[in-house]
């Protein structure tokens, strides 16, 4: 179900009023975390038990975490999430290309080699909800977020359906605070959120889809064209793939400010960057702050680096 698809807005809709309909905060999030799951069923419902079982996993680590003070366990709980999450996350995105490339590199030494691939069906929005998910448990390891004890709360935020397709990324620290007390509807922007809505779905619904059979033609028969037109065509493909991404996050966070949340900015005029680095901090965000705090500099990067802010 896509956020410029007509069912949408009468799933919202219907999100919405029953939402702000209710008093009661954890009747609130139990509806919203039924919605979400609505909402990525509507995808594919088979791989909603995919999202429930990684979030079972990342809640179970984060009890474990709370409950020991030994460096070895914590370490190996840490190493379960971070192996759970990244080995689905692989084996959706990598295996088939791993099986092809071992089969003609066998090929290539004179060796026969018999391998079959699987038909995989990458799950929508898994790099997006693994993110979110391990989020949780880094900073549980870390001290930083204490563990979740409610259920909902945690499956709620992995699975929160704004951001669960296209992002933006969400932190455990960011988000799971917003869960603690009932939003209040008279701190809610209404005309702002739903102008920003608006903007996006004009980037995404008129201008991306607008350009794309423009885009396709050029990169379809690329030899068809002269230098200038190829430029042409690749001004427009940096067109639709900005209008398509930010367009669709703008509409993500513009459904959660509705509904009373907040998600993070994911888009920062990036083609008005100086240079690479600049482009780097102003495009996905989300992203590149996520792989910075908890890769990057992790692994020994400099806090305060601007190639990789």
């Amino acid at each position: 179900m896509s956020f410029v698809e007509f069912r949408f807005l009468w799933f919202f809709l219907l999100v919405f009023i029953v939402y702000w309909a209710m008093r009661n905060n954890a009747a609130r999030k139990v509806w919203l975390l039924l919605c979400s799951y609505a909402f990525y069923a509507a995808w594919s419902w088979k791989f909603t038990f995919l999202l429930l079982g990684s979030t079972t996993v990342d809640y179970i680590v984060g009890q474990m975490l709370g409950r020991t003070e030994s460096p070895a366990s914590r370490r190996f709980w840490i190493a379960t999430s971070i192996c759970v999450n990244l080995g689905v996350l692989g084996f959706f995105k990598y295996f088939n290309f791993f099986v092809s490339s071992a089969s003609e590199f066998l090929a290539w030494l004179g060796l026969p080699a018999s391998v079959n691939t699987l038909y995989l069906i990458l799950p929508v929005g898994i790099s997006f909800y693994t993110f979110h998910s391990m989020s949780y448990t880094i900073d549980v390891y870390r001290r930083k977020q204490p563990p979740i004890s409610n259920f909902v709360d945690l499956a709620l935020f992995v699975s929160f359906f704004p951001p669960l397709v296209a992002g933006p990324i969400v932190r455990a620290v960011y988000f799971l605070p917003q869960l603690v007390s009932a939003r209040r509807f008279s701190n809610v922007d209404v005309r702002g959120a739903v102008m920003l809505f608006l903007a996006g779905f004009i980037k995404k619904a008129c201008i991306a889809d607008g350009v794309a059979p423009t885009v396709d033609r050029y990169f379809a028969h690329p030899a068809d064209f002269t230098p200038t037109s190829a430029w042409i065509g690749v001004l427009f493909y940096a067109i639709q793939i900005y209008c398509d991404f930010s367009g669709y996050t703008d509409m993500a966070i513009a459904a959660a400010r509705l509904l009373g949340y907040q998600l993070p900015n994911n888009f920062q005029f990036p083609y008005f960057a100086r240079n690479v680095s600049d482009f780097w901090r102003r495009w996905h965000i989300s992203l590149s702050s996520w792989l910075r705090d908890y890769l990057y500099i992790p692994l020994g990067g400099n806090r305060g680096s601007r190639g990789f802010a």
